[in-house]
């Protein structure tokens, strides 16, 4: 007798697996049923990789818990839909919208290219996905084209937000977990620098690069840590002539501060996009060579084990190698790299053979001298900034808050920047100046309306993230600047607003406005409090918020070192 058929997996009691659409070492994503809906679902399953230690476990389960709290928070044509978060076991399922489509990575298969009206569809629609998640804070972090679902209809969708982080969360570096893909990861994330919104705008120029010439920007024979290596060190791959270049080139500069911003992006993008009734991608795009259809399909990053590191070079000037092409030193055993790895294990190995040995005694000399060195450096720093927080340089209280602190602001030197906070191209009123940190970046934002009117926002954020100076316009403002103060609450959850203070500025109209906002981490916990100090006041038909927003703790020095020396400077230009 022939074994019964093994009956089809049923998650929560409502979600029917039928099929796998993707599988790597990090999990599996899967078409399937919703019984209860009756609708086609997928479902995203966690696996855990083999040889991961225990106590990174949870954090690997947490990354899908972090994919769903940033799709859930976006509601754009252009970001796969979230359905539903269950729990089966221990581990947690995603289930998402299910598009019949291709992955931008099966398109471009065997090194074929788009057209540059094609790309230029692409490139649009996952610029306008970005633009929503840094809206809602969020740092897709990503970015490829494995990431790119293109449907038949013409709709295309930006996937896979498993290792999108929060601004306000904490990041999961202290495992030395390495999060992206070899290929389309920024330099200053491959150098194990500050992960910020700059580093998708390098994930859309890496993605439109492969689009167009039909392979990855960096691909050293499949090795991960030296395609890495190349990403941080090597010169940055000249696209062909064509009218996409010029963009590819803006965003795929090795320093974040100058790369293309998204708002430019779709501006230069609008000449080359066909008409709303145009179809671009053809039928035969989505059929395999057998006739059968192709797709749908998924792509789910995966982990490598930890890899030996390999010594640099020998240079006359260490330091200079470090700093060049803009990006740090690669990390010397940067962890489990979650890229697309599908090789079996190699068989053992004999180890390469030790350098020559110095004398025992040599040897403890340098240790020693490296363990002072390295004490006197450490109780140096942690006196100087407790002086310059204004701190007793003895031990602090317990404060209850258990995630480590951003380091305090210092009096940096300041530089004008401009920005456009025009909600409508072609409008006027929005042109502004302001003085900021020159290593500061800059990201525009459209703030849909709710209880508030919709606005433009210009945010010019530090390298690690922690404080924002933001200048948001509301058009066409017809309210009053109490009205606005009211309504500030309507941004955060019940219980994660404090308004401190709401004073009219003097000799003028308008109001100056602190309140403390409480971000959540991970399971709802609190990650992070901020302190936000603003300026409200109106002119003309709009009205303007410049505000500074800094960790709570750091709010006396915010006022000081950044809010009284850069809001100041603040005006219109237009």
């Amino acid at each position: 007798m022939s074994a019964p058929p093994e009956q089809p997996r049923v998650v929560a009691g409502r979600y029917r697996l039928q099929s796998v659409l993707g599988s790597g070492s990090m999990g599996t994503v899967w078409a399937a049923y919703d019984e209860f809906l009756q609708r086609q679902v997928a479902v995203k399953e966690v696996r855990i990789p083999p040889g991961v230690p225990t106590e990174q476990v949870a954090e690997l389960r947490e990354r899908t818990l972090r994919e769903a709290r940033a799709i859930a928070v976006l509601s754009h044509p252009n970001v796969i839909v979230l359905h539903d978060v269950v729990r089966e076991g221990h581990d947690p399922y995603v289930v998402m919208e299910l598009l019949p489509s291709r992955s931008l990575a099966g398109l471009l298969h065997g090194g074929r290219r788009l057209t540059v009206v094609q790309a230029a569809v692409v490139a649009d629609a996952v610029a306008a996905a970005l633009a929503a998640a840094h809206a809602e804070g969020i740092t897709h972090r990503d970015v490829k084209p494995g990431n790119v679902l293109v449907a038949r209809d013409g709709r295309i969708k930006l996937t896979d937000f498993g290792i999108a982080r929060n601004i306000s969360e904490v990041t999961m570096t202290h495992t030395g977990m390495m999060l992206g893909s070899p290929a389309f990861i920024a330099p200053e994330v491959a150098s194990g620098g500050a992960v910020t919104y700059a580093a998708d705008l390098w994930g859309l120029g890496a993605t439109l690069f492969a689009a167009t010439e039909g392979r990855p920007p960096y691909d050293v024979d499949g090795d991960p840590l030296e395609t890495v290596s190349r990403v941080v060190h090597g010169e940055v791959p000249a696209p062909s002539p064509g009218p996409l270049a010029p963009l590819i080139r803006g965003l795929m500069a090795k320093d974040p501060p100058a790369r293309m911003a998204l708002p430019e992006v779709r501006r230069r993008l609008y000449p080359l996009l066909p008409q709303p009734a145009r179809r671009v991608f053809g039928p035969e795009l989505f059929t395999r060579a057998d006739g059968r259809p192709a797709g749908p399909e998924a792509d789910v990053t995966q982990v490598i084990p930890r890899l030996p590191p390999t010594p640099p070079p020998a240079s006359a000037d260490p330091q200079r190698d470090e700093l060049a092409d803009g990006g740090g030193a690669l990390a010397a055993d940067p962890g489990p790299l979650p890229f697309d790895i599908s090789e079996p294990a190699a068989e053992p190995t004999a180890e390469p053979a030790a350098p020559a040995r110095r004398t025992t005694a040599r040897t403890v000399a340098i240790v020693v001298a490296v363990i002072l060195l390295f004490l006197l450096a450490a109780a140096g720093g942690f006196l100087l900034t407790r002086v310059l927080a204004g701190q007793e340089v003895g031990p602090p209280g317990d404060t209850g808050n258990t995630h480590a602190a951003a380091a305090p602001p210092t009096r940096q030197a300041l530089v004008t920047r401009e920005g456009d906070a025009t909600n409508l191209r072609g409008a006027k009123g929005g042109l502004f100046a302001v003085d900021v940190p020159a290593d500061w970046t800059r990201f525009v934002t459209q703030r849909p309306a709710d209880e508030l009117p919709t606005s433009t926002r210009v945010q010019f954020v530090s390298a690690d993230g922690a404080r924002v100076l933001g200048v948001e316009r509301f058009a066409h403002y017809a309210s009053t600047v109490d009205a606005y103060v009211q309504a500030l609450h309507t941004y955060w959850a019940p219980g994660d607003f404090t308004l401190v203070r709401s004073e009219p500025l003097p000799g003028r109209d308008g109001r100056l406005v602190i309140y403390r906002t409480a971000e959540r981490g991970a399971d709802g916990e609190r990650a992070i409090n901020r302190s936000t100090i603003a300026e409200v006041f109106p002119s003309g038909t709009s009205l303007w918020v410049v505000s500074v927003t800094v960790p709570v703790e750091q709010e006396r020095l915010g006022r000081s070192e950044l809010f009284d020396r850069i809001v100041p400077t603040f005006r219109k230009t237009d």
